[in-house]
């Protein structure tokens, strides 16, 4: 019974994806950018000062930078589904780029007080909780790395456009006081998007994890 035991457990072993396998496929390569985009991206934030205000081409530029490295995401994904390299390496770091171009420009714009601290904690709670869950499925008997389902993308969607508006100093081109109304109704709508997406982000992580302890797909990203 335990030499039955023991080849079961060898050839589970053998079926599971190594997460090195495909590790340079040209998806899992443009995903290695969107990261150095990321680091590029916060030291524009840091440099530009808070709304842009020390700096504001940088702030321009660091905008612009989000929005192309958000885009990107797309084309990743896109890449592995054409071309069949959807690969467990790939799934693991895709939704870790996003993570930390999101979280890291809420944790400047927090600093800089352009963004409630209490916002981004919880985005951070949550993504962070997530991705040790992620580790931990991984390191399960028969574990593979939970792809992102539609609550996740969602929420990714919400979250990147917000923070897109977030960035652009349109501050910048309406200095009248007192501030005109289209002005004013695009920093509400800023936050209301925000808002939306850290109730996605919730949800989907509580649904992640129902759905991982109960065997099923998870709902992440």
């Amino acid at each position: 019974m335990t030499d039955e035991r023991n080849k079961a457990a060898l050839a589970a072993s053998a079926a599971k994806p190594s997460l090195l396998d495909g590790w340079n496929a040209p998806p899992n390569l443009v995903t290695y950018a969107r990261i150095v985009l990321v680091v590029v991206l916060l030291v524009l934030m840091c440099l530009a000062g808070p709304w842009g205000e020390d700096n504001l081409p940088m702030r321009w530029a660091a905008a612009v930078l989000f929005i192309i490295a958000a885009s990107t995401d797309k084309i990743d994904g896109w890449m592995a589904r054409k071309y069949d390299q959807v690969t467990e390496m790939g799934k693991l770091m895709d939704p870790i780029a996003d993570k930390l171009l999101t979280c890291g420009t809420m944790v400047v714009a927090s600093v800089f007080g352009e963004l409630a601290w209490w916002v981004t904690v919880l985005f951070l709670v949550r993504e962070i909780g997530i991705t040790v869950m992620r580790f931990f499925v991984m390191e399960r008997p028969g574990g593979k790395v939970i792809a992102a389902a539609w609550p996740g993308k969602l929420k990714t969607v919400f979250q990147c456009i917000g923070l897109s508006m977030l960035l652009l100093p349109m501050w910048s081109l309406d200095l009248r006081v007192p501030t005109p109304a289209w002005l004013t109704a695009y920093t509400w709508a800023t936050q209301v998007l925000i808002y939306v997406a850290l109730v996605l982000c919730l949800y989907s992580g509580v649904v992640y994890l129902v759905n991982t302890f109960g065997g099923r797909k998870g709902a992440d990203a």
